[in-house]
């Protein structure tokens, strides 16, 4: 038998949770972001449960053959573009759509031009300094793409460095300092994608009219300080485990490398296969949660690679085989985050190859 750890998708969860954005975005288009192995959940997996958005956004080229093998026949988007000339055959082979974010990208389509109908779209820099051009640049690069032979300009989109419920949260670059950087390109209603999960859910404000939603399609808000319950989307992963043995031990014997917990009280440890190398943080802060027969209890000691241990000792009912949930419906993966000091898309894309996956329809 295998390890007792797994990964379980809730096919039905991610299904709720893209009615509930297709909702919030309105008569808008729907991109659903299905990058990094779809946040971890799993490309074909998430190509059956989101059939109905309007179309995938993602990054690696061979994303879209995969998705394509998978049964997507709708639109496919490279939101990071393409990165070699090789590319540039495959993206029209599968009809799929390309971002342009830089001037070497623009060289290289009138290097390998003429195309069939490459369709690509625009990327502006509104603020994140990663890619993109400068929104006063936007006209002047559509006319040079309009120009080259069998390339349709489909629209611009731009990505926010930050996205908060507030329009203007009072720090550095915020969603109306992004928009007001983008001049009169923000009052663009048709070819334009500004709104990320973020935006779809709480800014109005933001318009165009396509939206790419990603983290809460997983079930994860997009504002950890706001849970998840309250926005209608569900967890979509459930990282679990059992508890493998129970140790008895006395007050001031300590647990685990480093002895870094030490006990003042007879207490019962239990030992879970879950570790570092199954993706779970190490650095995950004494105390955190599991969720063990029906109650939480706190991590104590150092996560080690293939066990962590927690402490049973007011939860008697517990058992060795006893199901231990690491995240999902009742530990929020957003919440461990926050613990940790990091976001839930780390840890749900942490998961290792390793743990085995499985679905439900939940």
């Amino acid at each position: 038998m295998p390890r007792p750890i797994k990964a379980t998708i809730h096919m039905g969860s991610l299904r709720h949770n893209l009615q509930s954005m297709r909702k919030l975005a309105g008569k808008r288009m729907l991109w659903a972001v299905v990058k990094a192995d779809a946040y971890g959940h799993g490309l074909e997996r998430a190509v059956r449960a989101f059939e109905e958005a309007d179309g995938l956004a993602i990054i690696d080229i061979f994303d879209i053959e995969r998705a394509r093998r998978f049964g997507w026949k709708k639109r496919l988007l490279l939101l990071q573009g393409f990165f070699k000339p090789q590319d540039l055959p495959m993206i029209e082979a599968n009809d799929a759509e390309t971002v342009v974010h830089n001037e070497e990208g623009i060289r290289l389509l009138q290097q390998f031009a003429p195309f069939k109908n490459l369709k690509v779209h625009i990327k502006i820099n509104s603020g994140m300094n990663r890619f993109g051009f400068r929104p006063e640049e936007e006209a002047s690069v559509r006319a040079t793409l309009s120009s080259i032979a069998g390339v349709t300009v489909m629209g611009i989109t731009t990505h926010f460095a930050n996205a908060c419920p507030e329009w203007d949260y009072g720090g550095p670059v915020s969603v109306k300092e992004q928009m007001q950087n983008l001049g009169e390109l923000a009052r663009r209603q048709t070819g334009a994608c500004f709104a990320n999960s973020a935006a779809t859910i709480w800014l109005p404000q933001v318009a165009g009219d396509a939206v790419r939603v990603g983290i809460s399609l997983y079930g994860v808000s997009p504002e950890p300080a706001i849970a998840s319950r309250t926005l209608n989307i569900k967890p979509a992963m459930t990282l679990s485990s059992e508890i493998l043995a129970i140790q008895n031990i006395r007050p001031g014997e300590s647990v685990g490398y480093c002895s870094r917990f030490t006990a003042q009280r007879p207490s019962r440890i239990g030992v879970v296969a879950c570790g570092f190398a199954d993706g779970y943080l190490r650095g995950m802060p004494q105390g955190s949660p599991v969720y063990v027969e029906g109650h939480m209890a706190p991590i104590v000691g150092n996560i080690a690679m293939d066990v962590m241990m927690v402490d049973l000792t007011d939860i008697p009912q517990a058992h060795v085989g006893s199901t231990v949930e690491l995240w999902g419906e009742h530990i929020a993966v957003a919440d461990l985050a926050t613990r940790a000091g990091t976001i839930a898309a780390e840890l749900l894309c942490a998961v290792a190859p390793r743990v085995p996956f499985c679905e439900d329809e939940n």
